[in-house]
């Protein structure tokens, strides 16, 4: 089953993809129920949307092993965890926007969990009960900003501007989240081709851990983490993330649309301890 997050005609609906075209309007959000309006909607005519709306979002750094390896880093005993806002979230053929005075942004092709459920204390037997489907996600990091984040043991600038999570195109039910295949694109070009049967922490076990400190809602959005062959984007580029069973995920870059350069925050040079 495919659900789809679409507006048309001013309004914003859920649906149910069907044979021949069409979206069959669901009653209510799918996390609420899968329940059918008895509307029916062309997909042609509708615009498809981020899955989510302003969704919490949990990330997965360091989660192949291959990645890990090209990234210089060691490889980590528990998940290695950071969050996006809600604001960075775009949709499918929306815009990645470019920072001003960006040196080196990066694209992060990951399978993304979407929370069905609320979920705490969860096992890792029961972990995929709580998830209503999977979409596909660009993690996109701006890497003079993350490094110098990291050197200090935290993540969040470097991985939060606006626009750096595009997720969709759709929320895809059934599918077996440990052996699917990644395929990321620029312009064309395969860039990284990987799978989840080689992730370091699976699906269940990321649920499991997180459930394990704190309660994950209906709509949470978790990106697992990129295989290697992560590399740079740059204004004119168009980015693909395809995962067979989902679908593909396309995103234009363009330049942000200002001018402003905001300065760095400087430390107090008269602070004690």
């Amino acid at each position: 089953m495919h659900i789809v997050r679409y507006a048309l005609n001013g309004d914003i609906h859920y649906g149910i993809i069907e044979e021949g075209g069409t979206i069959a309007r669901l009653r209510h959000p799918p996390f609420e129920s899968l329940e059918r309006s008895g509307d029916t909607d062309p997909l042609q005519s509708a615009r498809i949307l981020a899955p989510v709306d302003q969704p919490r979002i949990f990330g997965v750094a360091y989660n192949y092993n291959d990645h890990t390896r090209e990234s210089g880093k060691v490889v980590p005993d528990i998940p290695v965890l950071f969050m996006k806002p809600s604001t960075s979230v775009v949709g499918p053929e929306d815009s990645i926007q470019y920072p001003v005075g960006g040196e080196i942004v990066h694209f992060e092709g990951e399978l993304v969990v979407i929370i069905g459920k609320q979920a705490r204390y969860v096992s890792e037997d029961d972990a995929l009960d709580y998830v209503l489907g999977y979409t596909c996600g660009n993690d996109v990091s701006d890497r003079v900003v993350q490094r110098r984040e990291s050197s200090f043991g935290c993540l969040l600038a470097g991985k939060g501007y606006d626009t750096f999570a595009p997720i969709g195109p759709v929320i895809a039910t059934g599918l077996d989240p440990a052996n699917l295949s990644i395929v990321t694109r620029v312009n064309g070009a395969v860039r990284q081709d990987g799978s989840t049967a080689n992730l370091l922490f699976s699906v269940r076990s990321i649920i499991a851990y997180l459930s394990r400190y704190m309660t994950l809602l209906p709509g949470d959005v978790i990106m697992t983490g990129t295989p290697s062959g992560v590399g740079p984007i740059q204004v004119g580029d168009t980015v693909e993330i395809e995962i067979p069973g989902i679908g593909v995920l396309r995103n234009d870059v363009v330049p942000e649309p200002s001018d402003k350069i905001m300065p760095l925050p400087k430390p107090n040079a008269d602070a004690t301890a």
